[in-house]
């Protein structure tokens, strides 16, 4: 695997984990929501925001190395990263329809992966 391959994989990864926890704080900053518009001007929904613009900047970077047809599907990962911060911060629970679908989520990116080779 080149080196130019290899950052941008490690950027769209870095990527999926950054989008992840936007999703936490913004799932922690919808706690304080109310039917007045300044609420959601709060610490947490911001920081999520933040986050998920941050992590289109990986994003970019990344897919400027590599096919796009093999790094965009890596963006499903942070889908399997938020279930894990769902877990630890929420205390959502794991049930075997969320294993498959994780499973199905990693068999497709590792073929997706493949067929960039």
């Amino acid at each position: 695997m080149n080196p130019v391959l290899l950052r941008s994989m490690l950027l769209v990864f870095a990527a999926s984990i950054v989008g992840s926890f936007g999703a936490v704080f913004l799932k922690f900053g919808s706690a304080t929501v109310g039917k007045s518009l300044l609420t959601f001007v709060n610490r947490n929904l911001i920081l999520g925001v933040a986050l998920y613009l941050g992590s289109s900047v990986f994003y970019g970077l990344g897919l400027k190395g590599g096919q796009v047809s093999v790094l965009y599907p890596m963006v499903s990962l942070g889908y399997i990263w938020t279930m894990v911060w769902s877990r630890i911060f929420f205390k959502e629970t794991f049930n075997k329809q969320k294993l498959v679908g994780l499973g199905l989520v990693l068999l497709g990116v590792v073929f997706v992966g493949l067929g960039g080779s």
